[in-house]
């Protein structure tokens, strides 16, 4: 059996560079699902990517499709036959259905029943025959948007300009939208010219020829390596972000990289507005110092080659000092308004039509501040610079600069705050209560940013949980899943010792007083305490620990978060431990016996064996260390005081039958089971604990 390259690609107009990574992936996986059904053996599948199109070579893919010789099983022979031994009608339609004849049946026994068989044999198809089918690949892709063009029913990312389609050397028929394949690709839209290819081998040498390179890992490495060189020969430091590297790379077609300047002058704006313009706009990279200060110069990338690249990195220039001469107006006249008049436009502004302005937002904010700050017991000055963070936290909102970069929230906050004269603790507070902004973003360092953050993602979440907006699946438009995720990051962070239950209570309380929830308290928060717990589950899953051991430290919901997730990391590691196998049978006896026992005090007059007056003693002894471990939250030693009931226990069971007939005896014994049980269960319900398959 011979092999061939085979080659496709759909030429495009410009596709947003967002969508190109995602359309990658699915034109591997849809591509290799084909192949796979229609069972066309192959030595593996390159995909390539530019704005302008999407191709995939796939390699040494089978002229044919293999034969297959398979065996059909029919109805059983007490069907198949009948009482004269004549072949019945559903022998006659089974064989028949097969290509075959009664001649070629076969009996063999299946389970202890005869079933009638055939073979068939199927010839593998041509190849080549069989590549039209292509055109469904293509047309599966999904986009976040798409278009129509022409008189066209098609929806798709962009009109379709070309389709290249080789077998080899071979064209393959297709068409798709009205444009047939052929031999030929169109090389970059000024540099390059169409070009005819031979064979599908000759597709990346032959559109690099031409100011293509299709392979974006090679575009990527080729800015990295340019600027990498720039960066060496002006003593630079660029700031090479790899997500606007990723986009960058799919911007340009054939990439080099050039520097520009600007005005001295721009400097005088905050840096974070200058950075923000030249990404967010114009998608250049930032340059520094040695010291890390902010240079009066840019790095891009232009989509061709050098010639004329000083006219090009002019052309730029121009286009830059008209952004920044914006950066610069809406600064200055930003600085004009005061933080209390910006405040007063908030009343204007609605943050959610149930739950009203940004201004009633920023009053429950303000008070939940000041009850967790109390709740944590931070000292009268920490206290009084989060109120007043959070007082103003949300002014810069009415802003020139923030509504023109609506990522510079909270950063312009903090700069304006201290032109006006707040603390710097305030300042950075405003700042930092948008922290964490996304998956794997910093937290606040300060205590204020930490409180008013809190606060501020509490309101949010209670706010719209209590009038109904919950997430589901995919949609989330307030992002409640993240903030809940950055609530506890941060509870964990801080090792606030406060539970997350009495946060939410608190949370709540600035609703109710205004009458905003339109469901019950009860529905209110037993969806808000569910929420949490999937957050809190899925930050335990990212650090590693099993679902079995998450369980059973939320049993009773997340309490102090810093502690129910150490309790967590210790329960996971225990239960790693053959040593604490023991433990781990005395404390699930005791709890699987307690479960049968009601509420009762220990009698030590009814005791009758001294088991039974050691285990009472030896828990009466331990107790007070474990309740001081569990205040201290300290937990490895408090499951350590746990673990040194286990040897009395099993001495215990050993010598006392605690379902005695005597029921008072029995009673008095569970009761004894059920004070050590009350003590596990304030750790974890380990009952959720799946031991056995880790030993």
């Amino acid at each position: 059996m011979t092999t061939t390259n085979i080659l496709f690609e759909v030429g495009l107009e410009e596709m947003p560079a967002r969508f190109l990574d995602d359309a990658q992936t699915q034109l591997k996986e849809k591509t290799t699902a084909w192949l796979d059904e229609l069972r066309v053996p192959h030595q593996g599948i390159v995909v390539y990517s530019t704005p302008r199109r999407l191709a995939v070579l796939i390699k040494d893919a089978a002229d044919k499709q293999p034969d297959i010789e398979e065996e059909a099983k029919g109805p059983a022979k007490s069907i198949a036959i009948d009482e004269n031994g004549e072949w019945t009608k559903a022998a006659i339609g089974f064989s028949r259905g097969q290509g075959k004849t009664v001649k070629d049946i076969y009996t063999k026994e299946v389970n202890g029943t005869e079933y009638i068989f055939v073979r068939k044999f199927i010839e593998g198809r041509k190849t080549i025959d069989l590549l039209q089918g292509f055109k469904e690949v293509v047309l599966k892709i999904n986009f976040p948007k798409s278009m129509r063009w022409s008189d066209l029913n098609l929806r798709y990312v962009r009109p379709i300009r070309w389709i290249t389609a080789l077998f080899g050397s071979q064209i393959v028929s297709l068409e798709i939208a009205g444009v047939t394949a052929s031999n030929k690709t169109d090389g970059h839209r000024f540099l390059g010219e169409s070009v005819a290819l031979s064979t599908a081998d000759e597709y990346p040498s032959k559109l690099k020829e031409q100011y293509v390179m299709v392979d974006p890992a090679e575009r990527e490495q080729k800015i990295r390596e340019e600027i990498a060189q720039l960066q060496e020969e002006k003593g630079w430091k660029v700031s090479v972000d790899d997500d606007l590297v990723d986009e960058v790379k799919h911007l340009v077609e054939y990439p080099t990289v050039f520097s520009g300047s600007f005005d001295e002058e721009f400097l005088e704006v905050p840096e974070e507005a200058l950075i923000t313009s030249m990404k967010e706009h114009q998608r250049y990279f930032p340059v520094r110092d040695a010291e890390g200060n902010l240079l009066p110069n840019f790095v891009a990338v232009r989509n061709g080659d050098s010639n004329h690249i000083d006219t090009v990195a002019r052309g730029n220039e121009k286009v830059l000092r008209a952004r920044l001469s914006d950066a610069r107006f809406f600064y200055e006249e930003d600085k004009k308004q005061s933080i209390e008049d910006n405040v007063k436009k908030l009343d204007k502004m609605v943050f959610q039509e149930k739950l009203g302005t940004i201004s009633d937002k920023v009053s429950r904010v303000t008070q939940l501040t000041d009850q967790i700050s109390q709740l944590v017991a931070v000292d009268a000055v920490v206290r009084k610079q989060a109120v007043r963070a959070a007082e103003i936290s949300k002014f810069d909102l009415v802003t020139n600069m923030v509504n023109e970069f609506t990522k510079l929230q909270g950063v312009m906050g903090e700069k304006y705050a201290l032109l006006s004269g707040e603390s710097k603790q305030t300042a950075k507070a405003i700042n930092e209560h948008y922290m964490p902004r996304h998956a794997g973003d910093n937290l606040p360092t300060s205590t204020e940013g930490a409180l008013v953050s809190v606060a501020d993602k509490l309101d949010t979440i209670i706010g719209c949980i209590s009038v109904g907006i919950i997430p589901s699946g995919s949609q989330d438009p307030y992002g409640l899943r993240r903030q809940a995720i950055g609530v506890l990051q941060i509870l964990k962070d801080q090792k606030w010792q406060v539970e997350l239950e009495q946060l939410l209570e608190e949370a709540y309380q600035q609703f109710e007083v205004t009458g905003i929830p339109t469901r019950s308290k009860q529905e209110v928060m037993q969806d808000v305490s569910e929420f949490f717990g999937h957050r809190a589950s899925y930050l335990m899953k990212e650090a590693g620990i099993d679902q079995d051991v998450i369980e059973a430290v939320l049993h009773a919901g997340i309490g102090v978060y810093q502690f129910t997730f150490e309790k967590a990391v210790v329960l996971a590691e225990k239960r790693q431990d053959e040593t604490f196998k023991p433990v781990q049978e005395a404390l699930g006896r005791v709890m699987n016996l307690a479960a049968k026992a009601g509420a009762g005090e220990v009698r030590q007059e009814l005791f009758e064996n001294d088991t039974e007056t050691a285990l009472y003693a030896e828990v009466n002894k331990s107790l007070p260390d474990y309740q001081r471990a569990m205040e201290q939250q300290k937990a490895e030693l408090a499951l350590q005081i746990l673990g040194e009931l286990a040897g009395q226990i099993h001495e215990f069971f050993d010598h006392t039958m605690v379902m005695a007939e005597d029921e008072s005896l029995k009673n008095n014994r569970l009761a004894l089971l059920n004070k050590i049980a009350s003590m596990v269960y304030r750790y974890a319900d380990l009952s959720k604990v799946q031991w056995k398959q880790q030993f």
